[in-house]
């Protein structure tokens, strides 16, 4: 059973700049190395296409896990991101795969924004995790909730810091 989350946060910005600063390599660079901490953090592909933008990422997220789904990660969970931003429809879609349980762990979701105003957005995230591993399945996926919750949250204040430079 997958867990199913929604995420919403008030961001000063209009839609092109938020589009825009969200795909910034030095942007990008900067929240992942600097403010998530992440020990590492690539850039693999961002290019047009017809309807929008394709991205590929590759990331070591910084983890805190609980002991048994820790052990059976390992110490070294990387994962690649890829997603596509329909231009059209105001949406980024991503799918997560990990270095670990690839074929037993499942994340991803959508992001959009909608327009509150003169200079201010909300941008909704509405992502999932799936983990099909027996015994600790729940458990992994609450924890990936938790940590995909607050890296929202750490990146939705650390973009209000970078739009007001």
């Amino acid at each position: 059973m997958a867990t199913r989350f929604t995420l919403e946060h008030e961001l000063p910005t209009d839609p092109d700049t938020f589009w825009r600063t969200f795909f910034d390599r030095e942007y990008n660079l900067a929240l992942y190395l600097e403010e998530l901490a992440f020990p590492a953090f690539e850039i693999v592909e961002q290019r047009d296409t017809e309807t929008g933008l394709h991205r590929k990422v590759a990331a070591t997220p910084r983890t805190e896990l609980p002991g048994p789904v820790a052990k059976l990660i390992g110490p070294n969970l990387r994962y690649t991101e890829e997603g596509d931003l329909d231009r059209s429809k105001g949406t980024f879609v991503w799918v997560m795969k990990t270095s670990a349980l690839t074929d037993k762990l499942k994340n991803g979701g959508t992001l959009r924004v909608e327009a509150r105003g003169p200079g201010k957005l909300a941008r909704i995230v509405e992502a999932y995790s799936e983990a099909s591993v027996f015994g600790v399945g729940g458990m992994l996926e609450s924890s990936t909730e938790k940590q995909v919750r607050d890296g929202w949250e750490k990146s939705a204040a650390f973009m209000r810091r970078w739009l007001s430079r």
